[in-house]
């Protein structure tokens, strides 16, 4: 099995090349199938699991903190088994979900109030005394996000300093809440920013940065990559499969019932005319090579020398078998190259 254990940042703790992906527990996956899905996971090797405040997907007040109460109740009917799992957790930034939040606010944000009142929560939903992973979904401050611009104007807006939420986190820290922390969605600049403070003050360190990064969104290689390579900032990435395009289900305008696009049309990001063609193109390769295309998808975010775990979902067991069967794929010079001359025709058409 090619699953295999890497150290998370600096930190010594371990996790598995591979990990459990959770946002579609609570509207697409009921309690039992997230309890299925975990147990398969474990009995996989599998025994690093990613959830967050918001899920389930997509966000809304109704299903909110689902997923975190799914994986709770698993825990409470395992008991004893909380010690072999590695569980990261996240807390929302800057957004008008105001319903993750009890207080009266303008914004969900990185504040010290804000950040006691996600991580009491979690810690409530999951049934759990301690997080392993706690990461900032995304900044607190205005950023470019999923091919979404800043203007000037918000780069004049106020946020709370990145050494004041270290700060806020390392109460949590020395109360034995969390054990260590991570951004999502964040830039060079932020993640540089983060490692700088704790350093020269003695904060908690971002261990790992959870972006999107698959075969046709790399823009990760444009600076985060080094930052992971020389500074051990563990990269754990999201959506390889490209929200389910690279699997080929999407194929010439297919639909599947159930499917993500078909209830909630969330995948515009990868339906721009290059986008599809480079998928496309992704998809002719693995017919050629002659193995599953999501094994292609995932395997080659794996074999990435700055990738220490990619994280898969699934809404079916088939689903997940496959995901997790995708790190048994033998990676071969000739699949290396062929991607490498595609890559280079087509760079990062998706934002």
């Amino acid at each position: 099995m090619a699953i295999d254990m890497r150290e998370l940042g600096r930190t010594g703790m371990k996790v598995t090349s591979c990990c459990l992906g959770t946002m579609t527990w609570g509207t697409q996956n009921s309690e039992a199938e997230g309890h299925a899905q975990m147990d398969y996971a474990l009995e996989r090797g599998v025994n690093f699991w990613d959830t967050a405040e918001m899920y389930s997907i997509p966000p809304a007040a109704e299903t909110q903190g689902n997923t975190e109460r799914i994986i709770g109740s698993w825990l409470a009917k395992n008991p004893g088994r909380r010690g072999d799992i590695v569980l990261a957790t996240k807390i929302a930034g800057r957004s008008k979900m105001l319903w993750t939040r009890e207080e009266d606010v303008e914004w969900t944000r990185h504040t010290r109030e804000q950040i006691d009142e996600a991580v009491e929560k979690s810690l409530e939903r999951l049934r759990t005394d301690y997080i392993d992973l706690y990461q900032l979904h995304w900044p607190d401050r205005p950023v470019p996000l999923f091919g979404r611009k800043v203007s000037a104007r918000e780069y004049a807006i106020d946020y709370e300093p990145f050494e004041a939420i270290l700060e806020h986190l390392q109460r949590h820290i020395e109360a034995g809440r969390i054990r260590h922390v991570g951004v999502s969605n964040e830039t060079p600049y932020g993640v540089m920013r983060f490692l700088a403070e704790a350093e020269a003050k003695g904060l908690p360190r971002m261990e790992s940065i959870q972006n999107v990064y698959n075969l046709v969104s790399r823009k990760y290689e444009e600076g985060l990559d080094e930052i992971t390579m020389r500074e051990r900032v563990s990269l754990l990435a999201y959506s390889p499969l490209a929200q389910g395009y690279l699997t080929g289900k999407y194929r010439n305008g297919a639909l599947p019932q159930g499917s993500r696009k078909q209830l909630f049309e969330r995948l515009q990001r990868y339906e721009s005319l290059q986008g599809q063609a480079a998928i496309e193109s992704y998809l002719r390769l693995a017919d050629e090579l002659e193995v599953d295309p999501s094994a292609l998808a995932i395997r080659f975010c794996d074999t990435r020398p700055f990738t220490t775990s990619t994280i898969i979902g699934a809404t079916s067991m088939d689903q997940l078998q496959t995901c997790i069967d995708a790190f048994d794929l033998e990676w071969s010079e000739e699949i290396e190259q062929r991607i490498e001359e595609l890559h280079t025709a087509q760079p990062s058409p998706c934002p």
